[in-house]
């Protein structure tokens, strides 16, 4: 696929994950993303510590379930991100689903399979739709609502800037189902993070 046909796949994937999930709320609960899907275990490192130094998280399909084993040790941010980085490559179909191989991500390991579940990861956790309706717009913002990492919350930042100068929001019929999701949540949190960030 090319790189515009990948983001929409990454993108479309990401509404569809939050719509069957049927959350509606922020932070989003990773854990029952994950739990939802039949075939998925999600593994605390603590109690089968298979994770080598400097590694947040693997996953790897035996066969019949799609393991995912995470750092529990690390901040909740990093373990959120990390649930979510490994579920993008479930979703996304990438080829450690159909193999019996380890998939180590490490700070440096960016091959392509790894920025697109990157990308998966940042939109389940910090769904643009629900951030505009609630007029976040600040990093410090998106940190604190969504439970992200502050790197990830920046490059969340600088993409919905874009989306702003744009005019992008509920132009998809996905996208509108996956607002109206969280529409209560939304109505109950935009005048206060709207004072809060005038502040």
């Amino acid at each position: 696929m090319r790189p515009y046909e990948n983001y929409l796949c990454v993108r479309d994937n990401s509404w569809e994950c939050l719509i069957k999930s049927e959350l509606c709320s922020l932070p989003i609960d990773i854990i029952k993303i994950a739990r939802r899907e039949e075939g998925i275990k999600v593994i605390k490192n603590s109690s089968v510590k298979l994770l080598r130094a400097g590694e947040n998280g693997r996953s790897f399909y035996d066969g019949s379930t799609w393991c995912i084993i995470y750092n529990d040790l690390a901040p909740i941010e990093c373990s959120r991100y990390t649930i979510a980085h490994e579920l993008g490559h479930y979703y996304l179909e990438h080829e450690i689903k159909y193999s019996q191989y380890w998939n180590m991500r490490t700070e440096n390991d960016k091959y392509v399979s790894e920025k697109y579940a990157d990308m998966f990861a940042r939109r389940i956790l910090c769904p643009s739709c629900v951030l505009w309706g609630m007029g976040i717009t600040s990093c410090e913002y998106i940190a604190k609502y969504c439970m992200v990492e502050r790197h990830v919350a920046e490059e969340r930042a600088r993409r919905m800037q874009l989306l702003y100068s744009k005019d992008k929001f509920l132009t998809d019929p996905c996208e509108q189902k996956l607002y109206s999701l969280f529409s209560q949540y939304i109505k109950e949190h935009s005048t206060v993070t709207q004072s809060e960030q005038r502040i």
